[in-house]
């Protein structure tokens, strides 16, 4: 769980620091579109889980009720990171500015499922990572974003709308949904800060974990201000934030769902005449690999070279979940560093794969996150 491993054919760059600062609602006309095909899901957080916690009245949210929510905050960022691998991966110049911003926006979401885990930990939980991935294409964990259809597929426009924008919509215009619409991430995140200052539960450091994570430092929480950061870092950096235009912060990069934007509209986000808009410097959109979407259930009826490679990427992939797993169970970094040698490992089998045609269609071969039965 740390910084995405680095391409054969990239060169190295510094991971980009960035923060959340945005939410203009005009950008929001031009956000995704979202599919409705929801499927079980294999995580833990079934369907609606957000919403039920959400209706338990303020001060009937006690310790139970806050190690729950986190576990559910894990698994969603979670989820994030096997589609944005995914568009990572496909893009062939790992130095051009799309693919700069994706490393960029896994990093993040690496460090806030450290987070997470961090928090969940210090109020006496375990997190449950082996099992917590859901099936793709499939619904976000727990219910948030409920309309939304999370699928697996190479970097295209499309990809960039539906999927990527889709999951890191802010918070703002979710908002405006009806009060018995789906339940927002950003509502979610401030929900569970404020269970956090009513029920002031005991901070534990034991089993906290503490590393470097792309631009950021996972470091034990020891405090409810320590929270409050911790939270309001994931709401800042992704799909909840709640930042005016004008915040200040150390670096100009976006928070993710406009930095999905500027790839989408291939024009930097830029201040003009008091309003946000695509209209900055080009931001040229990259030839990418035309891995294709990964079907309910897997590739039907692999050839054996596909299937070996399915096998071996899914193999690697069950480690990398062990591991964490692992890692949070027993305060182990052992178990952490274990688990970060498997995610490197995990771009060589699914660039093989997409290399590969998918027989009597257009595009490739791409890896399909499904862990091994235990």
């Amino acid at each position: 769980m740390v910084e995405p491993a680095e391409s054969t054919d990239s060169r190295h760059l510094p991971p980009l620091d960035r923060r959340g600062f945005l939410r203009s609602a005009a950008l929001a006309t031009a956000g995704p579109v979202l599919l409705a095909t929801p499927t079980p899901a294999r995580g833990i957080g079934s369907r609606g889980a957000v919403a039920r916690l959400l209706e338990v009245p303020s001060g009937r949210r006690d310790d139970g009720w806050i190690r729950r929510a986190l576990q559910i905050a894990v698994e969603l960022e979670l989820a994030t990171i096997p589609p944005y691998l995914c568009a990572w991966w496909s893009v062939k110049d790992r130095s051009s500015e799309p693919a700069r911003l994706i490393e960029g926006i896994i990093g993040d979401e690496m460090y806030h499922m450290g987070l997470a885990c961090n928090l969940l930990v210090a109020v006496g939980g375990t997190p449950r990572i082996a099992d917590a991935v859901p099936p793709y294409p499939g619904p976000l964990p727990g219910g948030v974003r409920g309309e939304l259809t999370v699928y697996l597929c190479g970097l295209t426009k499309e990809y960039v709308r539906e999927v990527l924008m889709g999951i890191e919509t802010p918070e703002d215009p979710l908002a405006r949904q009806a009060a018995t619409g789906p339940a927002t991430i950003g509502a979610f995140y401030a929900a569970l800060l404020s269970a956090f200052h009513d029920v002031r539960p005991a901070l534990s450091t034991g089993r906290q974990l503490a590393r470097r994570i792309g631009a950021d430092t996972l470091s034990p929480v020891t405090c409810l201000a320590d929270v409050e950061r911790s939270i309001e870092t994931i709401k800042e950096q992704g799909e909840g934030t709640s930042a005016s235009p004008e915040a200040p912060f150390s670096n100009d990069a976006p928070a993710h769902y406009y930095a999905f934007g500027e790839i989408y509209h291939e024009r930097r986000l830029r201040k003009a005449d008091g309003a946000w808009e695509f209209s900055g410097a080009v931001v040229p959109f990259p030839d990418a690999r035309p891995m294709g979407v990964v079907p309910a259930g897997g590739w039907p009826s692999p050839s054996t070279e596909v299937a070996q490679l399915l096998g071996e990427f899914d193999e690697t992939f069950t480690s990398v979940l062990d591991g964490l797993q692992g890692a949070w169970a027993g305060g182990d970094p052992g178990a952490l560093d274990a688990a970060v040698g498997a995610m490197r490992a995990l771009e060589k089998p699914a660039l093989a794969l997409m290399d590969i045609p998918l027989p009597g269609a257009t595009g490739t071969y791409g890896p399909q996150f499904r862990p091994l039965p235990r």
